[in-house]
């Protein structure tokens, strides 16, 4: 498990990027479980993930509508499969409208670009 603390912030709001090898939808909750055993992320707002696998493209919003969606079309474009990627989110108090988007995106592709 790889974790990138506080890698945006944004109007209050906070995000966080992990990610780690996976295969299925349970070892991806697994993943999300053992992540909110930091106490830090517990207290998270959202977990929104993206994985593809030989069975097919897997994703979660966790509220955070099309976020998922977001983080898949990273992952295809990367050509990284089997490996799930978390983009986590502290909501700050203030909407950030489309820029949430940008936001996931930029997540994701400080974890694809970290050694």
């Amino acid at each position: 498990m790889r974790i990138l603390e506080n890698v945006i912030s944004d109007r209050g709001s906070k995000y966080a990027v992990s990610g780690g090898p996976c295969q299925s939808e349970d070892e991806a909750k697994a993943f999300i479980k053992e992540l909110c055993r930091k106490k830090k992320f517990a207290k998270a707002t959202h977990h929104s993930w993206g994985l593809l696998t030989a069975d097919g493209a897997l994703k979660n919003d966790d509220g955070e509508a099309g976020a998922g969606m977001v983080i898949l079309r990273m992952l295809e474009r990367a050509g990284v499969t089997d490996h799930l990627v978390v983009v986590t989110r502290w909501y700050g108090g203030k909407h950030l409208g489309g820029d949430r988007f940008r936001h996931v995106q930029d997540a994701v592709r400080i974890y694809l670009d970290a050694p």
